[in-house]
C-alpha cells in the first residue's frame, strides 16, 4: 500500500468503526471482564484467495494497539478450508469489538480476490488480462481494487478523472463518436488516455478512424469480436477495402461469466473487465475464533 491508499483505508475503517461500535459495545462491556484477555485465530471456511489481512490488522489497531495480529499467510496466497490466516491476542472487549468491521473487509476483500483469481486462470494462456470496473461497493472502491489486484486481475480507471471514456451517453449527447472525441481532444491538455464504446462493426470503424487508445466492444457476440480484433490489426475491411489502421487496444466487456469468458478470451482481445467482480462479489467465510489467554 502506498501512502495515499493507507489515508483512505484509514478513513474507511474510521468510519466503519464509528457505524459499528458507536457510544460503545455495549454486550461485550457487560459481560466481559475490563482486564480479561484473549487469544484468537482467523480461519477459513472455504477454499479462496486470502486478500484484506493488512487491512484486518490496521482495524485491530485502530481500536486497540495493544492487540497484536500476526498475518501467518502472504496476501493473494491461495488457502484451503480450515487454514489458520493469522493469530491475534491482547484485551479481549478490544479484539470482540474490531471482530466484525476487521472480517467484513477481510470476507469481501478475498471474495474478490477469489473470483478474480479464477477469472484469469480461466485465460491463461491467452493475450486477454483481467479488469475491473467501477462498479464497486460505495465508499470502498480502494479496497475492492486492491483485492483484484491480489487476485490476479488489473485495475481499469480508478475514477471519472484518470481515464476518458466515452459511452453510448456520452455519445448520444455529443452526437456521434467523431463529435464525442473530438471535444475530448481540445479539453485533454493533461493527455488522459481515450477509450471509446462501442455496440457494432459501424462504430468500431468510426473509432478505429480517430485512433484512440482503447476500443471497448460493448456486449458483442465472440464472432463480433473476432472480427474487431481482425479490423483492429488491418487485417480485413468491412467493405472490402483496404484498411490502414494500426493495432488498436481492445477490450471486452458485457454479460461476462466464468462459463464464458475462455471464449471471449479467445477471440484475441487485450482487456476484458468484469463487473461482476466487485459488485456482485460472494464473500469468502472467514471466522474468528478466540479463547481464554
Amino acid at each position: 500500500m502506498n501512502s495515499k491508499e493507507v489515508q483512505e483505508i484509514e478513513s474507511i475503517i474510521s468510519r466503519a468503526l464509528a457505524e459499528d461500535i458507536g457510544p460503545g459495545d455495549v454486550t461485550s462491556a457487560w459481560i466481559l471482564s475490563s482486564d480479561l484477555r484473549l487469544r484468537g485465530r482467523v480461519i477459513t471456511k472455504a477454499p479462496g484467495i486470502v486478500a484484506g489481512l493488512e487491512v484486518a490488522q490496521m482495524v485491530f489497531r485502530a481500536v486497540d494497539d495493544r492487540v497484536q495480529f500476526a498475518g501467518l499467510v502472504a496476501e493473494g496466497s491461495a488457502v484451503a478450508r480450515g487454514d489458520v490466516l493469522a493469530r491475534l491476542e491482547g484485551p479481549g472487549m478490544s479484539i470482540l469489538s474490531a471482530e466484525r468491521v476487521a472480517l467484513n473487509f477481510l470476507q469481501r476483500m478475498s471474495g474478490i480476490a477469489t473470483l478474480t483469481h479464477r477469472l484469469v486462470e480461466a485465460v491463461r494462456g491467452t493475450r486477454a488480462v483481467i479488469l475491473d470496473t467501477r462498479k464497486t461497493a460505495p465508499g470502498l472502491r480502494v479496497l475492492d481494487k486492491m483485492a483484484v489486484r491480489l487476485g490476479g486481475g488489473q485495475n481499469h480507471r480508478f475514477g471519472l478523472y484518470d481515464m476518458v471514456l466515452i459511452k453510448d451517453n456520452h455519445i448520444a449527447a455529443a452526437g456521434s463518436i467523431t463529435a464525442a472525441v473530438q471535444r475530448v481532444r481540445a479539453a485533454n491538455r493533461a493527455g488522459l488516455p481515450v477509450e471509446v464504446e462501442v455496440k457494432n462493426v459501424d462504430e468500431l470503424c468510426e473509432a478505429l478512424e480517430l485512433a484512440v487508445d482503447r476500443i471497448l466492444l460493448d456486449n458483442m457476440d465472440p464472432q463480433q469480436m473476432r472480427q474487431a480484433v481482425a479490423l483492429s490489426a488491418g487485417r480485413s475491411a468491412p467493405s472490402g477495402g483496404r484498411p490502414e489502421w494500426g493495432r488498436t487496444t481492445l477490450e471486452a466487456s458485457g454479460g461476462i461469466t466464468l462459463s464464458n469468458i475462455a471464449a471471449v478470451a479467445g477471440t484475441g482481445v487485450d482487456y476484458i473487465s468484469v463487473g461482476a467482480l466487485t459488485h456482485s462479489v460472494q464473500a469468502l467465510d472467514i471466522s474468528l475464533d478466540v479463547e481464554e489467554e
